[in-house]
This record gives structure tokens, sequence and C-alpha cells, in this order.
């Protein structure tokens, strides 16, 4: 009779998948708290030190590192050198094992957590025995996730271990590499102090499979990227209603809700395909929606809103007929919820703030470009006006609030505003001076007297000069063109007051 081997800390579902293990004539070894749960379920359960012969050591480092559990897992069953090697030593072969691994990341999440603590919390000897057990999967069942025992208590029920089809082993068995792989991903980057490692430590769970991708041709799905820290981004967040998120939706959610994280007032950002299209901030969030929607009210159709307070019923009183396709702020009232759920194609999203991503990652075709988040607030204080004239107190309060949602608008970024509200936007242009009139056009007659910021510095005058015909009155950039005097002589002419940043901000 071979053995099955189970030691789980997620002990979900484990006493039906040892009670089915068991009535399909295997025996049964587990560690620790695994065997008890087993007992405690009626089974007849060996300890693993029993079957081994050794004791657990070093407060249970060492439990499964020993031949008889990994000979009996790498023992090819149809090679006839391995099978004598076997009985010459008098081993048994393990014909399953259902394991999966100490709760690193749960652990590593909690707030205070010592570095003893998340070290101890490193599994070896599960790791090893997975893998051992993913190797060899065609003598070797592996379960490492309690959702897939249901099909392999249905084939056992059937016909025993050896009615699971070398397919679902394979499948299986890649499942735990990944399991694995996943884990040590996250203990690389907890233990790391590198921002780029010469390996990258990258693992990726399925938080869930998406309709489509960009297009319905395209097939996608959203991964949670593990990293030392509490859970932060798409792991808080929540759906509560309407239909499930679309891949364009997350892209968008995820925009806005960065953009309104930015501030610390009331404020409601409104998004199109990944841009800000409006921004505002008062003293209560009813109030910046009116702003918010007034920055372009047209784009903001279909639009994705964040809001940074709870929704109130007052909140979604402001909103009326407005229709939006996501709205994610960090809580709902429940009649905010209650109202909200008449608007039957409206996604709704609670995320929590907090956290932060340790690397920006995108793709190109074959590979990854990693680099730092753009999240830091710039400090205004630093800025040098390079004008004859200043700005006033309200020119400078609308240059400071252009610049906070700056980053997050892409290149070539123009962005006007008045103290508490974005005004007009132009992005995404191959040249700076086409931006400038896309934002002073959507901006219209708000153009006059707004703060404008530019993400890089003006290469010729004409952008400024456009941005003062339409009655811009403040400009903030980062400065450093070759042109930079030509540029400030055409504001000193203009009356136009400017400050310069020294940085950049850039968004491809």
């Amino acid at each position: 009779m071979a053995w099955a081997l189970l030691s789980v800390w997620d002990k979900r579902g484990v006493e039906d998948i040892g009670r089915e293990l068991a009535a399909s004539g295997l025996r049964l070894t587990a560690t620790g708290g695994t065997a008890r749960a087993l007992r405690d379920a009626g089974l007849s359960v060996t300890e693993v030190s029993e079957l081994t012969g050794f004791p657990e050591i070093l407060d249970g480092r060492v439990k499964t590192l020993h031949p008889a559990i990994h000979a009996g897992l790498l023992a090819r069953r149809d090679d006839p050198a391995h099978v004598a090697t076997m009985v010459e030593h008098k081993l048994e072969s393990i014909d399953v094992v259902v394991s999966n691994l100490y709760p690193f990341a749960e652990v590593v999440g909690q707030t205070g957590v010592r570095d003893d603590e998340a070290i101890e919390h490193i599994d070896i000897g599960g790791p090893a025995m997975i893998r051992a057990a993913a190797k060899n999967h065609a003598g070797v069942i592996v379960l490492v996730d309690p959702d897939d025992y249901p099909g392999v208590l249905e084939a056992l029920r059937q016909g025993g271990p050896a009615a699971v089809s070398l397919t679902e082993r394979r499948r299986l068995a890649a499942k735990a590499f990944g399991h694995v792989s996943v884990y040590d991903s996250l203990v690389a980057s907890y233990l790391s102090a590198e921002l780029f490692p010469r390996e990258l430590p990258l693992g990726g769970t399925l938080l869930q499979p998406l309709r489509y991708g960009e297009n319905p041709h395209q097939q996608a799905a959203l991964y949670t990227v593990g990293q030392p820290g509490p859970a932060h981004g798409v792991a808080t967040w929540s759906e509560l209603r309407g239909k499930e998120l679309s891949y364009n939706n997350y892209l968008d959610a995820a925009a806005a809700w960065t953009c309104v994280l930015r501030f610390t007032d009331p404020t409601v950002v409104i998004v199109k395909h990944t841009l800000p299209c409006g921004v505002g901030s008062a003293a209560t969030l009813p109030e910046a929606y009116e702003l918010a929607l007034s920055g372009d009210p047209v784009s903001a159709y279909g639009g994705i809103l964040a809001a940074n307070r709870d929704v109130d019923k007052e909140m979604v009183a402001a909103i009326g007929r407005q229709h939006l396709d996501v709205m994610i702020a960090p809580g709902y009232t429940e009649q905010a919820l209650a109202r909200l759920g008449r608007k039957r194609n409206l996604r709704i999203i609670s995320a929590q703030p907090g956290g932060a991503d340790l690397r920006d990652i995108r793709s190109v075709p074959g590979g990854l470009l990693v680099q730092e988040p753009d999240s830091e607030l710039d400090d205004p204080g630093t800025w040098i006006c390079v004008t004859e004239r200043q700005p006033t107190v309200d020119e400078r309060a609308a240059l400071v609030y252009a610049w906070t949602v700056l980053p997050l608008v892409k290149s070539n970024a123009i962005v006007l505003a008045r103290p508490n509200v974005v005004v007009g936007i132009g992005a995404g242009q191959p040249n700076r001076l086409e931006s400038v009139r896309i934002a002073t056009r959507v901006a219209g007659e708000r153009a006059t007297g707004s703060g404008l910021a530019s993400d890089a510095y003006f290469p010729f005058p004409d952008g400024i000069e456009s941005a003062a015909a339409a009655g811009v009155t403040a400009i903030v950039q980062p400065g450093g063109s070759i042109r930079d005097d030509e540029c400030i002589e055409a504001a000193n002419r203009l009356g136009v007051a400017m400050l310069f940043t020294g940085r950049r901000h850039f968004r491809h």
C-alpha cells in the first residue's frame, strides 16, 4: 500500500480529501496540525516522524526533509532500478501529496511584524515536497488548492488514484510549481533591498478572468502581484453592484483612484480612457462633483468617477441622471447604495487607500520595463519664479492644483486649472502646442485667468503665446529648454507669471 501525505496550513476540505484517500486504499501520513484535524475527523493517521523514523527537530524547521519522504515522491514507478532501490532501502511510495504553504504574505502584511517572525514563516519543507511531487506527477498527484479537491475526489471515487488522468496530473503539477513560484517571489521581494535585482521576482495570482480585453477578440484576466506589506490597489477592491468590470474598466478605475488619492480635501475625479477629464475639490463631495463635472461635461458622459470620501445620498442626488460606467470610493451609505442600484449599468466599487507599488511595470514585446512609480507629490516651495511678475495667491493655488493632476495625464500634458478645479486638459499629442490648443479649447471662457501646468519644458515660446491668447495668466513648467530665455521673454511681454519646477512628469 502506498501513502498519501497531507501537510496543509489552509485546512479547508482536508477531512473530505483525507477520507476519500483512505477509502481508495492509501495510508495517510501527516504533520502536526493536519494530523490532528484528520484524527478529529475519525481517520487513522501516521505521523510523518513515524514514517521517517526521525523526529521533527529544530522547532519544526525539519519535518519532511528526509529520504523516506523524497524517495517516496521522486522514485519512478516505471523504472526497475528505482523500484529495486526502494525495496533495498525499505522505502515506500507516496502517491498523493496534499499541501499548501505557511501564510507568509498574510504575516508580512500585518502592521509591525518583526523580521524574525516573518522569517519563521518562510516554508522550506513544503515547497521542496510540492516540487518533488510535481516533478514526478506521472506517479504522484499533487494538490495545493482546496478548490481542486472536488474533481480529484470524484476521480478517486470512480477508481482511486489511477483514475486521475495524466492530463489532469500535469495541470495540477503546473499549478503546484506556480504556487511555489509566487510564494518564493514574495519571499525574495521581502528579503531584497534592491529595486532592480539581477533576477526580478514577480509572482501573479489570478484574481478573476475577464470577459475580454481591450477588444472582444482579445482574451484577458486580472492578476494581483504579490509584494511585501499590506494589501493595496486592486487587492482591496470590492465590487458591490453591477456587471463585472471589464479590462478597460479596470484601467480607467485605477487611473481615477490613483488621481483622487493625491488630494486631501473632498475631491472627485472623472476619467475617460485613463485620462482625467474633470477634477474638483470642495468642502463637500457634492460640491466637488459639480466642479469636476464642469471641467468637461461632454467627455464625462459614460466616464469613471472616483471620490476620496464615502458616498452618501446627497452625493447620489448631485449625480442625478448623469451616465457613469464605474464609481469607486472608500465606502457608501446604505441609502446611497440603494439609490445607485437603480442605475442598472453602473459598476460600484469600494476601495481602500494606503500602500503603494514598489515598482511601475509595463510590458514591451519580449520584456518588461521597470521603474519607480511617479507618485511623490512635489513641494511648491521649491519652485522658482523666472518672470518679472510673481503669481498672485489665487494663481499659485491654481498652478499647484494643476501640477497635482499633471502626472496622471499622458504626455505631452497640459492642464489648466483654477483653485480647486481643473478647467481644461490637453494630452497625448505629438507636440506641446497642440496640447495647449486642446486644453484652452476645452476650457473656453474659463481659460481666462487660469493657471497652466506643462509636464515638460516648452521647446518654443509659441505654446506660451497660444496660452496667453486664450487668457492664461500663470504657467508652471519644469524649464530646461535651450530656448528658456525666449519663453521667459514671451511670458514677460504678455504679462504671464511663470514658475520653473526643475522636475518633469512625462507619462507615456
